[in-house]
């Protein structure tokens, strides 16, 4: 009996050193809780193992790491502190052992991992995760039931394992707050007031908006549409020599042909048809300050003759004029569209984009920007608010995990769309989730998941071809067999698998 003891305590002891190792390995807790639970697995003969943590932003304790489960399982695995043995323990900060499953009434499964069958003789036990005494998660285990005085030593063990994560989470979040702290700074020190996100993408783009801001250099925003390119020339512009100056917009591609020479640089008049007066044109209005060409990509070919001029000697004439106009104007471009490949097929001049791409600066979609989600969530909520009169009190947890899963297609602009829709159709000072457009329903928000195996489906799918077919062809089993590539032989099949009666298509007109 002895030797067994000390047999084992050699074991635990070699288990939570390659433990320790497995946590200094980095600081990324997705990637070294994984093995630290396979290992456990393999020297504690674990079913499976999970660690939760608990979410500040959801209030919900959720899977952080797991062994044994599936990814759609673990994003089951969510709970209200108090809510079940994952709940309670989170809750109490004490230990539970279970030493059979299935007679436990509190214990959930909502993972919807352990089948009936499987819980005979199943073992569960629970040790919370501490940071000075206040939980901050929990790790869990399924093991095979033995007897009690080994359910209490694996739990002893697993609240030593808990302690050693706790302090490998706690060593990541002073790094994480020195981050915040250095990404503060930074943000203070470049971000423009007009733009929101404290993302390293964004931090990028804000320091160099910092570095172009005071200097004349053209410069050439690209992005998806919806990112906010309009915002960031404005930034530059603000943040410039020439911010008292005038800031004079163009959307390329909003003007027709036929008028957008007269828009940018003016018409004399009687130049033609309708001119009945003389008109100053876009870069004038802008001279000594900026002007801001959106859409530069759909410029005409004639136009972008005319700018290419403007760019390199600074001077223009208005349409039907003969008289040349100097200006002193900062160019700011920007476009959404692939303009090397425009080169390519000869529909943007080569000189022109490199006289535009002196200095690019590229806005991220917010699917690259996660982090940024919410904080544009939250202005866009008060922003609205007030427009509406609405107050606005708090944004629900499903509305939470539906924003934050989205991919955003349409970025910012799509966001900022669906933010003012929720709050005009908010009745109780809450966004909740099914106050956002369909397409950001997830099928466990609208219960519209998948009851059917992909066996089922294609059967349904094979009898609806095969019904249509008969119709067609007035029940006619040959011509049907054509229509859709069958031999007689095994459209004959099919009508018997189906119990389908072609006769009722004989008198179909």
């Amino acid at each position: 009996m002895e030797r067994e003891h000390y047999k084992r305590k050699i074991q635990e002891l070699t288990l939570l050193y390659d433990i320790s190792q497995k946590l200094d390995q980095s600081l990324d807790l997705d990637k070294i809780i994984q093995p630290v639970l396979m290992s456990m697995a393999e020297d504690m003969g674990l079913i499976r193992g999970m660690v939760t943590l608990y979410n500040r932003q959801t209030e919900r304790i959720q899977i952080a790491a797991s062994y044994g489960l599936s990814d759609k399982e673990e994003q089951r695995g969510a709970y209200q502190p108090g809510e079940g043995i994952i709940g309670r323990v989170f809750k109490t900060g004490k230990a539970v052992t279970i030493p059979e499953i299935k007679n436990e009434p509190h214990f959930l499964n909502k993972t919807g991992v352990r089948k009936e069958e499987s819980i005979k003789n199943l073992a569960f036990i629970c040790a919370p995760i501490k940071i000075e005494n206040t939980p901050i998660g929990t790790i869990s285990a399924d093991r095979p039931y033995s007897d009690s005085k080994k359910l209490e030593e694996d739990v002893k063990l697993l609240s030593i394992i808990g302690s050693m994560i706790a302090g490998a989470v706690k060593i990541r979040r002073r790094v994480d707050e020195e981050k915040e702290l250095l990404r503060e700074e930074l943000t203070s020190k470049y971000k423009p007031d007009n733009l929101i996100g404290t993302s390293t993408a964004m931090l990028e783009v804000y320091e160099l908006i910092n570095q172009v801001a005071k200097s004349d250099a053209t410069v050439l925003i690209r992005g998806e549409s919806g990112t906010g390119k309009e915002l960031a020339a404005h930034a530059i512009h603000m943040n410039s020599l020439r911010s008292d100056k005038p800031f004079i917009k163009v959307n390329c591609a909003a003007l027709p042909e036929s008028i957008i020479e007269s828009e940018l640089f003016g018409h004399e008049k009687g130049a033609f048809t309708n001119a009945i007066n003389k008109r100053i044109g876009r870069f004038e209005l802008a001279d000594n300050g900026t002007i801001f060409l959106d859409e530069i990509g759909d410029l005409t070919p004639a136009t972008q003759v005319k700018l290419l001029r403007v760019l390199q000697e600074k001077e223009f004439e208005r349409v039907g004029g003969s008289k040349t106009h100097s200006i002193n104007v900062r160019v700011i471009a920007a476009t959404n569209r692939p303009l090397e490949k425009l080169i390519a097929e000869n529909r943007f001049r080569e000189d022109l984009y490199y006289r535009l791409n002196v200095f690019p600066i590229h806005l991220p979609p917010l699917r690259d920007r996660r982090s940024d989600v919410m904080l544009l969530t939250d202005y866009f909520t008060e922003k609205y608010s007030k427009t509406n009169g609405k107050p606005i009190k708090r944004i629900s947890t499903p509305a939470i995990e539906l924003l934050m899963s989205y991919h955003w297609p349409g970025n910012v602009r799509e966001l900022e769309n669906c933010i003012e829709r929720a709050v005009l159709l908010s009745t109780d000072g809450v966004i909740h989730g099914h106050h956002l457009p369909p397409s950001l329903q997830s099928a466990e928000s609208t219960g519209t998941s998948i009851h059917e195996t992909l066996e089922d489906a294609v059967a349904k799918l094979e009898k609806e071809l095969i019904l249509d077919a008969l119709k067609s062809t007035k029940g006619n089993r040959a011509k049907a067999a054509r229509i859709l590539g069958l031999t007689e032989r095994k459209m004959g099949l099919r009508i018997n698998k189906y119990s389908l009666m072609p006769s009722i298509f004989h008198t179909f007109s």
